[in-house]
Formats: C-alpha cells, sequence, structure tokens
C-alpha cells in the first residue's frame, strides 16, 4: 500500500507544481523557496533537534505556548520549525526570527523527506493537529525518531475523506508514539482510524493556554478611546470570500440602529485584503485600512485588517467578536482567542472544525450561534445594546477558558517521558484509556 501511495505522490507532482503555480498568482510567496519542498536546503550543522510541524498561521499560533515552554526547557537542543503556506512561515519567523531554524515541510516523497531528516536530524518530532503524512511517519519510526501528534483534532468529514488511502493513514497513525488529542470525539475518532489506545489520550486544547499580556487590555483602551469610546465596534475574524458579502450585509443593517457602528474585518487568506476593501467601499462604507492608516478614525464605518499576526491585538478592541469560517461550510476558526480575552463570541452554523470548544462555550453562555447574515445583524443589535449581557458572556468566557487550561503542561509531561526512552508515554499502570476532556 505504502508503494502504491509513493507512486500516486509521484504522479501527483505535475498537479502540484500546478497548484504552487495557481497560488502564486494570486500569492507571490508561493514562487519563493521551492528547492525546499523536496527536501534541499543548506545544512544547518547541528543533531538532536526538536522539530514541530505547523501547517500555516493557525497551528502556528497554536503551537507557540507549547514551543515556548519546550525552548524553555530544553534550550541546550536546536528547535526546528516547519510550515507549508508563506503565511506559516511569515508568523514563525516574527515569533522567532532566527532563534529557531525554519523551512518549509517537503512533499511526502521518501527522497524529500529522507533529505530532510538526514539534514535536520530530529531527536523528537512534533506534528500539530491533523498533518498526517505516510512516508513521512513512517520514514520517522524507520529512523528511530518519536512523532507526536500535538493537539490533535479529526473531524467526521476529515474521517470519512480519506477513503481509499485509509489504510496506508491507519499504517502512518499507528506508527506515532504519541496522539494528544484535543477531546474525547477527537480521541475516539482517531481510535477508529486506528491509533494504538496505549499511544493516545485526551489532553486538552493547547489554545486554551493562550497567554494574554497584560498590556494588551491597556492599549485596547486606549485605542478605543482614539476611535470614539462610545460607538460600538464588532469584529468579523478569518472572514472567507463566500461570507464576505454576508458580514458586509449584516454590518448595513446595523448601521440603521447604530449610526456610528465601526466593523473591524480579517480575511482569513493575504488574497481576500484588496476584494474585501474594494466591497466595503462599493458599499459606501468609509474604510481604513491596517496597511495604509495604521488604525480607524472617529468616522470610519469600515477597517480592514490587512496584515498578519495582529488579530488578537484588534479583537481585544472589539465588544462582540463573530468567528468567521461558520456562515458556509468550512468548519469555522478559533473561537478561543476571543474567548480567552472575555469578548462574547458569535459564530455561525458551520463549525465541526472545532465542534466541542465551540459546543463547550455555547453550553457554558459564553457565545450565540446564528443562522445566517440577517440572523447574524439581529444578534449584533441585541448584544450591542445590553452591556450587561456582553459583561456576564465576556465572564463566562474567561471563567471556561480558565477551568480548561493546562495542555500545554500535560503535552510536555507526555514529551519529556518520551525524550527519558519511556516505551509508552500515555499509558498509566492503573488506566491506558484516553482521559476525559483537560481534566
Amino acid at each position: 500500500m505504502r508503494l502504491l501511495y509513493t507512486l500516486a505522490m509521484y504522479l501527483l507532482t505535475p498537479l502540484i507544481f500546478y497548484r504552487l503555480l495557481a497560488r502564486g498568482l494570486r500569492m507571490p510567496g508561493y514562487y519563493a523557496r521551492w528547492r525546499e519542498r523536496f527536501g534541499h536546503f543548506k545544512n544547518p550543522g547541528f543533531e538532536r533537534s526538536i522539530w514541530v510541524h505547523a501547517v500555516s498561521v493557525g497551528e502556528v499560533n497554536a503551537a507557540a505556548p507549547l514551543v515556548e515552554a519546550l525552548r524553555r526547557r530544553y534550550a541546550d537542543l536546536p528547535f526546528v520549525l516547519t510550515t507549508v503556506t508563506p503565511t506559516g512561515s511569515d508568523r514563525v519567523r516574527q515569533l522567532w526570527g532566527d532563534d529557531v531554524f525554519h523551512v518549509y515541510l517537503p512533499y511526502d516523497l521518501p527522497g524529500s523527506v529522507g533529505r530532510f531528516l538526514a539534514a535536520t536530524r530530529p531527536k523528537l518530532a512534533v506534528v500539530m493537529e491533523t498533518e498526517i503524512w505516510p512516508n513521512l511517519f513512517l520514514s520517522c519510526e524507520s529512523a528511530g525518531i518519536p512523532v507526536v501528534v500535538a493537539n490533535a483534532r479529526l473531524s467526521d468529514k476529515s474521517l470519512r475523506g480519506y477513503g481509499p488511502v485509509r489504510p496506508i493513514i491507519r499504517a502512518a497513525i499507528r506508527s506515532a508514539r504519541f496522539v494528544a488529542a484535543q477531546s474525547q470525539q477527537d480521541a475516539d475518532r482517531f481510535l477508529s482510524l486506528g491509533a494504538r489506545p496505549e499511544r493516545l489520550r485526551v489532553v486538552g486544547n493547547l489554545k486554551f493556554d493562550l497567554q494574554v499580556k497584560p498590556e494588551l487590555f491597556t492599549e485596547a483602551a486606549a485605542a478605543r478611546v482614539r476611535w470614539g469610546v462610545q460607538r460600538p465596534v464588532w469584529i468579523a475574524a478569518s472572514t472567507h470570500e463566500g461570507e464576505e458579502l454576508a458580514v458586509i450585509e449584516a454590518h448595513s443593517r446595523l448601521l440603521n440602529r447604530f449610526p456610528d457602528a465601526l466593523l473591524l474585518v480579517a480575511p482569513r487568506h493575504p488574497e481576500r485584503f484588496k476584494p474585501m476593501v474594494q466591497l466595503c467601499r462599493s458599499y459606501g462604507f468609509a474604510t481604513r485600512t491596517r496597511s495604509e492608516d495604521d488604525e480607524p478614525d472617529a468616522h470610519s464605518q469600515c477597517f480592514v485588517i490587512d496584515t498578519l499576526g495582529e488579530l488578537v491585538n484588534f479583537i481585544a478592541c472589539a465588544d462582540v467578536a463573530f468567528v468567521a469560517g461558520s456562515l458556509e461550510a468550512i468548519g469555522g476558526h478559533n473561537v478561543l482567542e476571543p474567548a480567552a480575552l472575555g469578548i462574547p463570541v458569535v459564530v455561525g452554523p458551520h463549525t465541526f472544525n472545532f465542534e466541542e470548544v465551540t459546543d463547550l462555550l455555547l453550553e457554558q453562555g459564553a457565545a450565540l450561534r446564528v443562522a445566517d447574515s440577517e440572523d447574524l445583524s439581529r444578534t449584533l443589535q441585541t448584544l450591542l445594546a445590553d452591556p450587561e449581557r456582553r459583561e456576564r458572556m465576556g465572564e463566562a468566557c474567561k471563567r471556561t477558558v480558565g477551568h480548561e487550561r493546562g495542555a500545554v503542561e500535560r503535552t510536555l509531561e507526555v514529551i519529556g517521558r518520551l525524550l527519558r526512552g519511556e516505551v509508552e508515554p500515555g499509558a498509566d499502570a492503573s488506566d491506558s484509556r484516553p482521559a476525559s476532556r483537560g481534566r
């Protein structure tokens, strides 16, 4: 099966090149550093590295607390960070600069994977969330490199999507030395996929461990004074093409009741920055952008956050946060960033990528679900007119996040056992079942 999979990967290589070219038309960063994608890069000249792979911006942000903890605990070891996307690469550079060695993860071809492992010489591999690559995992197993799937999540859609390659995916996940699942639902799906029960536990979601700098709130309060302290402000975070119009129409209806309302909107992908600005202006909204104007002013109706790595700063300035990717069947995005800041959360009907976390916030009264653009506008009007309800929801957010913290420490414990050479780091003497979520 592995031979057939590898043959298929080689046959697909021309299509991969075409996809890179197509993406490069919208985002020129995809044209750079192609050799890295085949395992060709300058040898860093170290060994016994700790290697962390995070596919893009969201995964890099989720990995950040764990990476920081690992760097403190294993300061004598070199660190390798890999991503797949240019935006993920930019975020790594923004967070750690030259303190870590960064390249793109090579394609899952035996030669490319072999060159990467030979150059970086990992002592341990930490792969974030859902990146299961058979040749990579099985090559690590052959080389004696333990693989930890950290913050592991697996939706029903992804599980069904493996289809004909499921046997080789099963072999890959069984080769992992530990799967640190976000939730019991994720753990059950990984078991269904074939993960070894003694190498699987629920450790919780690393994103609950987001560290909020105290000065963030001071800076946000100062910004609100500059923008107009009494005006209502909401943010649409990580919007996609199919829901941008719905967001703008919701804001248009909102302005009928709150003429001074301000929308902060952050498109998920850089290629949507300019179209989002054009859409706002086509509705006649006074629109400013982060790249050209730095911040909104007292007369702005829309402000487009057309930069990366600053979303949390602007979420802190909002009265309500709509987490996008959820009005369309995309699966939703990270609801924990606004929740950790105590900002009431609103989501659409499609949140299967963050199902258990979203459901938890909904159950605790920290979030609300809307059906469509009109429902979004009605919900925003209700919340923006009721500061006491927003305060209750914000307190529920902080209480829920605080209760669920600890995934970083639990993941560190597993990694420590692996680095000490323990055979099955997830198995306790008394109980080899997955633990309950985050407790």
